[in-house]
């Protein structure tokens, strides 16, 4: 018998379903119901006594999907679960991670703390927004690489001039990254904000014209930075331009801001479930790797040989 359970919060049952089937297991039965104030209720329908138990849930709005991980966790620990994991492939409130201002939280070290308080001993995610994040726990966490989905798709592309481009200057450090692994040189945008979400102005440093350029991101919320960085390479001379981001939170008129781009094709992953289909937008699930990663813990064996 397996010493293994894995279950599903609500809103991230599309990806867990896909999780369990490619590691070779259902998904344990749990009941989530609410009371008529709206108030969550969660139990496990089946003894997870002695078990390592899994509980897959990304944190996308609204705060809910993180109270309900919160509720299964401590479900799992007070009916003696031997190990209480939390598979989180988006990590929501990762953009707080700092004090960038007087008199703001550092959300994405609160979020660490609720955590720990409901009992996790091992949180497995991909693509933090900032890799620091993971010294706000003390306890083992496997940060995923959503570059070993996405090499593989782009050195599919048929170009004789491939560039990698980060959008801002913040993503510098994956965007290397990529150009190491496909063997491409690399530009930054320069974007100056004066709000959030609003860009005021944005450069291009390098050199993209003639060529096929590859936007590298980890997330991608309303799309203007995409979208903006797009019409500037455009602008600048280059053949194509596509973009790649792990999370698609995709809100307010990102949808539309996409479609009416300059993008050839976005690449996107199933972290966060697509709102709405469009024809710019192609998604590859991370099911697979997260399978192969809790199979890598389950036999401790090297999580980061699954990565380039």
């Amino acid at each position: 018998m397996s010493d293994l359970k894995l279950f599903s919060g609500t809103n991230s049952e599309y990806l867990a379903e896909k999780i369990a089937a490619s590691y070779g297991q259902p998904l344990g039965n749990r009941t989530i119901k609410r009371f008529s104030d709206g108030e969550i209720y969660v139990s496990f329908d089946e003894s997870v006594r002695g078990k390592d138990v899994y509980i897959i849930q990304s944190t996308f709005p609204n705060a809910d999907n993180l109270m309900e991980l919160m509720l299964m966790v401590d479900a799992a620990r007070r009916a003696s679960a031997a190990e209480v994991a939390a598979i989180i492939p988006y990590f929501g409130y990762a953009r707080q991670d700092r004090k960038d201002k007087p008199r703001v939280p550092i959300a994405a070290k609160l979020v660490a703390n609720l955590l720990s308080a409901a009992g996790v001993d091992r949180l497995m995610t991909c693509d933090l927004h900032a890799g620091q994040i993971q010294g706000f726990f003390d306890f083992p966490v496997d940060h995923l690489d959503g570059a070993a989905i996405f090499i593989p798709y782009l050195k599919t592309i048929q170009s004789d001039n491939l560039i990698i481009a980060s959008p801002d200057v913040g993503g510098v450090k994956r965007a290397r990254e990529f150009a190491k692994h496909l063997k491409a040189d690399f530009v930054v945008c320069d974007k100056h904000r004066e709000r959030a979400n609003e860009i005021a102005s944005m450069q291009l440093i390098g050199n993209v014209e003639g060529a096929d350029v590859i936007l590298v991101d980890d997330l991608i919320d309303t799309g203007g930075t995409i979208t903006r960085a797009a019409e500037v390479i455009m602008g600048k001379g280059a053949k194509s331009v596509r973009a790649i981001c792990t999370h698609a939170i995709l809100s307010g008129a990102a949808y539309e801001n996409i479609e009416n781009s300059m993008l050839t094709e976005m690449l996107v992953t199933d972290t966060i479930p697509l709102r709405k289909a469009t024809t710019k937008i192609k998604v590859l699930t991370v099911a697979d790797l997260f399978a192969k990663a809790i199979h890598q813990i389950q036999q401790n064996e090297s999580v980061s040989s699954l990565f380039l």
